[in-house]
């Protein structure tokens, strides 16, 4: 590449050089995500993975697709970069994982105003970190330079995940029964949902030394809650999925409860949840005082301090609770599938 360059491009806003430059520091964390299926190292034209060829009689396919959204913002004003990624891979996995899915591999993609090869390259550590911790190779990405459409020093970050799941085995909605339980998996904080209202409430464009606040609730400062990377749930839910009959999954993600668990079970049946059996993060309390947000609101947008949710029979649950448990996972029963009309309900 050291003969490519162009300084009509450069003059125009892109520097190919610096692309090379971004792809030379990302190399060795991308290395760090190689799995069995990986047949080439990054720099080709498509990221090569060879399909597992054994224990699977019907295999799937199984994709998803996110980004990070406003987050981005409260990232730069901070100027931390190497956990955002972490929070890309995770939205992608998450949402796979409910169809019982293991993660093959990762895709990015950033677009940036200016291409800087070290704040690339910190945006790809976090990228291939929550690639290891669910256990998917990165294969590829792009970066793309985008002057004149966005600042200099603006990026946007998206990613895409596939994996891969045995037919029969994918958990199926219609297969949740009247007294099902709910069992929910503790979240690390507010995730990657929500951030728009976050930074009206705090003004935090206008006022960014809120960032620097310390909140004895949260035992540190407001920036670096909002910034701790949202849970991946892949590896413990794998080990649940061996042991126990899952009947549906729940990634609770932007619209909070009220717009994802109805999606986890069929028609005629709701979801009660007991808000008093697990603790609501203290993140969420401090945005719900804050901005006279009301509780109806608060799980209609947030996690509220569970990211997933599985549901299984009574028999199920609290075993499955222990293995939750044993596998490093906070895991609560927080309520039960009731006959009525499709929704949720909060108590």
């Amino acid at each position: 590449m050291q003969n490519s360059f162009s300084d009509n491009y450069k003059d125009a806003g892109v520097d190919v050089t610096s692309g090379y430059r971004s792809v030379e520091l990302i190399k060795k964390h991308v290395l760090r995500t190689k799995t069995d299926g990986v047949i080439e190292e990054i720099g080709g034209f498509g990221g090569l993975f060879a399909m597992p060829q054994t224990g699977f009689s019907q295999p799937v396919l199984v994709s998803g697709t996110d980004g990070v959204g406003t987050k981005l913002a409260v990232a730069k004003l901070l100027n931390k970069h190497d956990t955002i990624g972490i929070d890309c891979v995770a939205m992608c996995v998450n949402d796979i994982i409910c169809a019982r899915a293991q993660p093959l591999f990762f895709l990015d993609y950033i677009a940036c105003g200016k291409n800087i090869p070290e704040t690339i390259e910190k945006i790809v550590t976090g990228v291939a970190e929550g690639c290891v911790r669910s256990g998917c190779a990165l294969v590829g990405g792009e970066t793309a330079e985008h002057p004149g459409t966005m600042a200099q020093d603006e990026y946007d970050l998206a990613g895409f995940s596939v994996g891969i799941a045995e037919k029969s085995k994918i958990p199926d909605k219609n297969s949740v029964k009247n007294g099902d339980v709910i069992i929910g998996f503790a979240s690390s904080g507010v995730h990657s949902n929500g951030f728009s209202l976050i930074r009206k409430i705090f003004d935090i464009e206008k006022n960014p030394q809120i960032l620097e606040r310390h909140f004895s609730e949260l035992g540190k400062t407001l920036g670096e809650e909002l910034l701790t990377p949202t849970k991946i749930y892949v590896k413990p839910m794998l080990e649940l999925f061996k042991k126990i009959n899952v009947r549906s999954v729940c990634h609770i993600t932007g619209g909070g409860f009220h717009e994802n668990l109805p999606r986890a079970y069929g028609e005629n049946k709701r979801a009660v949840i007991k808000a008093s059996s697990f603790q609501i993060h203290p993140v969420f309390d401090i945005i719900s005082k804050t901005g006279s947000v009301s509780q109806r609101e608060m799980f209609n947008i947030y996690n509220m301090g569970i990211g997933m949710c599985v549901i299984v029979s009574q028999e199920d649950a609290d075993e499955a609770v222990r293995i939750l448990n044993s596998n490093n996972e906070k895991a609560f029963i927080i309520g039960e599938i009731h006959e009525g009309k499709s929704g949720v309900v909060i108590e």
